[in-house]
């Protein structure tokens, strides 16, 4: 668990909702899969919400953990291109800072399916503040 994250907070996540499963976890790269099962559309394609919902957590990671101490990352602005559809088997994004100030940090976020194959290309800025007070 990210440090600052109320526990009863923590119990709630979307992430946990959707399936996702943290891989690998560093400021320079953060991977997460997710399950396409229970996470389609009605045409049973991935829904690109599921997407939206995956590039903003591993973003989001990759932020918080550039913030640096007493920081915390807000997601300011999410950009998705979803190339190809998919519809079984699992997903994977990884999550690599393009950017990172002392202000905002961009990430550069690449899904692809279990064949390896783009299926979305999504760009997260997130804004850094200092944590604020309990």
């Amino acid at each position: 668990m990210l440090a600052g994250i109320d526990p009863l907070v923590a119990k709630q996540q979307l992430n946990d909702k959707v399936g996702m499963s943290v891989v690998e976890m560093s400021p320079e790269r953060v991977v997460a899969t997710m399950p396409v099962e229970g996470n389609l559309q009605p045409y049973g394609l991935l829904h690109g919400g599921a997407n939206a919902v995956l590039a903003e957590a591993i973003g989001s990671t990759v932020a918080a953990l550039n913030a640096g101490p007493g920081r915390v990352a807000m997601g300011l602005e999410l950009s998705c291109t979803h190339h190809r559809a998919v519809r079984s088997g699992t997903v994977t994004g990884v999550a690599t800072p393009l950017h990172v100030g002392r202000v905002t940090v961009t990430v550069d976020i690449v899904i692809t399916d279990d064949r390896g194959r783009r299926s979305c290309s999504a760009r997260l800025t997130c804004v850094v503040r200092n944590q604020p007070p309990r």
